[in-house]
């Protein structure tokens, strides 16, 4: 038996952004557009009236933006679906606000059809879209200052918990860091929901900004 399309809503005051999103995306018989809002506020009510699987979000949107949207949809929904970003400038302080509020990834308004139609598959079965040199940039931008201290949770890592997460951090899936580490992915994912815990953060990309913010990993660009 087959599963049912991945269903997905897009949120961009361009509609001709929209409609580009929407004829690449319905083009694959596994994901289907179910909605599109053209500001934040738009896009919150639709996003809880329609639960889809994954948001395509523009940061950049009149009234509410799509940080304000994003932290209002995962705060507000017992299960909320995975947002993406979509932006045009990669270095974007409205890209690392949307990722610390907890969207999943970022990808610019320039990828390819393969890149779009990849990510929107990799959130939906609960991978975060991370560009390792992308996300250190973002941090050595726009992270508040150096951190004065090493973060407390730092110290509660324990040894294998911190090689993780600096594995994590260079973008390696579960699978791969488990090869790297020689042990188990499902191993691996204990690992990883211990770091989510100790860092309080709802996926991999909040851990690795966490990361880069209490100074467990360097923030240089």
């Amino acid at each position: 038996m087959s599963r049912p399309p991945l269903r997905v809503v897009l949120a961009d005051d361009e509609r001709m952004v929209r409609t580009a999103l929407r004829v690449i995306l319905e083009a694959e018989p596994d994901l289907d557009v179910v909605g599109e809002a053209t500001d934040g506020a738009e896009a919150v009510s639709l996003v809880r009236a329609l639960a889809p699987d994954v948001v395509l979000m523009d940061v950049r949107m009149p009234g509410i933006d799509g940080i304000r949207a994003t932290e209002q949809i995962l705060a507000t929904m017992a299960e909320p679906p995975r947002i993406v970003v979509v932006t045009t400038f990669e270095n974007d302080s409205y890209v690392y606000g949307a990722l610390r509020a907890g969207a999943a990834g970022f990808l610019l308004k320039r990828a390819d059809p393969d890149e779009l139609i990849g990510a929107v598959r990799l959130v939906a079965r609960g991978d975060s879209l991370l560009f390792p040199a992308a996300v250190r940039s973002l941090a050595a931008t726009h992270a508040a200052g150096a951190p004065s201290a090493t973060a407390p949770w730092v110290r509660r890592l324990t040894d294998r918990e911190a090689d993780v997460l600096r594995l994590i951090a260079t973008g390696l899936s579960n699978h791969e860091v488990g090869e790297r580490l020689g042990v188990g992915p499902q191993t691996v994912k204990t690992h990883v929901a211990a770091i989510l815990a100790k860092t309080g953060s709802r996926d991999r990309t909040q851990a690795v900004i966490a990361a880069y913010e209490g100074g467990f990993l360097m923030r240089k660009g």
